[in-house]
């Protein structure tokens, strides 16, 4: 059994702190961190009142490596679960080597002063993780980690080579809020903000922000949806790790209200990420804008709806071309009345939970820097279908059309 350290206390960190103390097996002891230690004994409570469990807190400024280390060696976790910002992977992953623990995220590093993702900062720690008998565990959230996780399941039993893989996020939940955003609103924007990007055939291709756009028939009564075109990071390890693969893109579904305050946003500049000076003060505007937006964690009670995230792939077995679509459907009610949060926050967290356990069950284990995809898939997809986000694959061959 296993000691883990939780680092964030917002929506996702609630999902996952519910879910680790619903697996007493696996994860004996819970420590929950993050900079306002109020926020972490009111989650503590929460999860006391759901599942009985004791979860013990504490304060720490997830930037300042020396913090993160002293705390790191009080606790002394077998893993670190990374539940914080993004901007804040390194300085996490710094402290884990300091002090000889694994680790975890779900979502790759990226500068606070450029909307810039990739892997290539924390893919940089592979020998040091290595060398340390250490294991890095990179983007374990739904997109990214389920959705490599699919991809990686399908190499192994449904295709001989994936040609063609594009990802579709849908979510068509309403919270009646007239602009929310579902997850941090600082990274939230400045996702959505960046330029599209998409692989195809050995390089990437750039668009200008949500300029393209596709109509998704999606299952389970959710259906016709527009879907836009994005960059989104685990494109950038399934490229090296998909066989035969010549187009890789990513797609997520926005609502016309979304899009029209988010271009009204934009227009007036409150979505730069760069300082302005405001009587003598220097303010980020879309911080700010972060400032007056409803905290994600309160939408849970309420938005209505379902999520739909999956794989759409094209290729071949057998030597017959074939297209197969592996999805997860997640109703925001039934996430708010299990863990008391919403979808969204939902299947980020499970899927944390789910690649802690596979790293304290040895399942995951190897020293190094690792993508999900890395990984046996069939062990991680088992739990999926346990612990709250059942899968369905849709298969058609050739001849079946």
């Amino acid at each position: 059994m296993a000691r883990i350290l939780i680092i964030g206390a917002g929506g996702v960190g609630s999902v996952v702190a519910h879910k680790c103390a619903s697996v007493p097996e696996v994860f004996e002891d819970i420590v929950i961190a993050s900079r306002t230690e109020s926020k972490c004994r009111a989650l503590a409570d929460a999860v006391r009142q759901r599942t009985g469990r004791e979860l013990r807190t504490a304060g720490v400024d997830a930037d300042n490596v020396a913090e993160l280390t002293d705390l790191i060696r009080n606790v002394k976790p077998d893993m670190v679960l990374n539940i914080a910002l993004p901007y804040q992977d390194l300085s996490i992953m710094d402290a884990c080597l300091e002090t000889g623990v694994h680790y975890l995220d779900t979502a790759n590093y990226e500068p606070r002063d450029l909307a810039k993702f990739e892997y290539k900062w924390q893919w940089a720690y592979q020998d040091r993780f290595r060398d340390a008998g250490l294991t890095a565990l990179l983007g374990s959230g739904f997109d990214p980690g389920v959705t490599n996780v699919f991809a990686a399941y399908a190499q192994k039993h449904l295709f001989d080579e994936i040609h063609v893989l594009d990802i579709i996020d849908c979510n068509a939940g309403d919270h009646g809020q007239p602009f929310a955003t579902n997850f941090n609103p600082e990274i939230n924007i400045r996702e959505v903000s960046a330029r599209g990007r998409y692989w195809e055939r050995g390089e990437w291709v750039e668009t200008d922000p949500l300029s393209w756009s596709m109509t998704y028939d999606f299952p389970e009564g959710i259906g016709a949806k527009k879907c836009f075109l994005m960059y989104h990071e685990e494109l950038e390890s399934l490229v090296m790790h998909l066989r035969g693969l010549k187009r890789a893109r990513f797609w997520m579904t926005f609502s016309e209200a979304y899009l029209n305050h988010l271009k009204v946003l934009e227009n007036v500049g409150m979505t730069r990420i760069d300082p302005v000076d405001y009587h003598g003060q220097q303010i980020v505007p879309v911080q700010f804008l972060k400032s007056l937006l409803p905290d994600p964690a309160s939408l849970g009670p309420l938005t209505r709806g379902k999520t739909c995230i999956g794989c759409l792939m094209r290729g071949v077995k057998d030597g017959r071309e074939k297209t197969a679509y592996i999805y997860n459907v997640c109703s925001h009610e039934e996430s708010f009345k299990e863990v008391g949060s919403q979808a969204i926050s939902y299947t980020t967290g499970v899927p944390a939970m789910i690649g802690a356990m596979m790293m304290m069950t040895g399942k995951w284990i190897r020293p190094g820097v690792w993508n999900m995809e890395q990984f046996d898939p069939d062990p991680f997809m088992e739990q999926l279908q346990i612990h709250g986000l059942p899968w369905t694959v849709q298969q058609t061959t050739e001849n079946e059309k």
